[in-house]
């Protein structure tokens, strides 16, 4: 993949993930600010939703993952809730920990947290495990034999 083709991929995830992140933060902040839940559970709400939007821009838009060298939608989708998991567990915990340890308000730290999770775990585990192109088989002689 060329440097430019990469750089225009990253761009792209960079803005699935700011769709997807702007929906789950509106969602945590009226969830804790307005239904009076804890702020921990509320990343978890939001990030399941946001995540939904994450998923369906990055598997069409971001990384045309619905190509026929992509996994099919379900095992991608497999994998994807496992990055999420992953997320929001890191999100919740990081966003308490940096509150407490820094005095901040979690609105804030949430954003610090975000960051860093976006860009050193999602980004690298939908790139190169979810939504990872493979390489397609050949249908020679000698693999069809293989094959039976």
């Amino acid at each position: 993949m060329s440097m430019m083709k990469s750089v225009f991929v990253f761009a792209k995830a960079q803005v699935s993930a700011f769709s997807g992140g702007i929906i789950d933060y509106l969602i945590m902040i009226a969830c804790t600010e307005l239904l009076h839940i804890h702020y921990t559970i509320s990343i978890a709400i939001g990030g399941i939703i946001g995540a939904i939007v994450n998923f369906s821009i990055n598997r069409y838009w971001t990384f045309n993952a619905n190509q026929s060298n992509q996994l099919p939608v379900g095992k991608q989708l497999v994998k994807f809730v496992f990055v999420v998991a992953g997320s929001i567990l890191l999100k919740s915990s990081g966003t308490y920990l940096f509150s407490t340890m820094l005095r901040l308000d979690y609105k804030i730290t949430r954003i610090m947290v975000d960051i860093l999770v976006s860009l050193g775990f999602n980004y690298t585990l939908q790139k190169y495990w979810v939504f990872k192109k493979h390489d397609t088989v050949s249908k020679t002689p000698q693999a069809t034999e293989l094959k039976g």
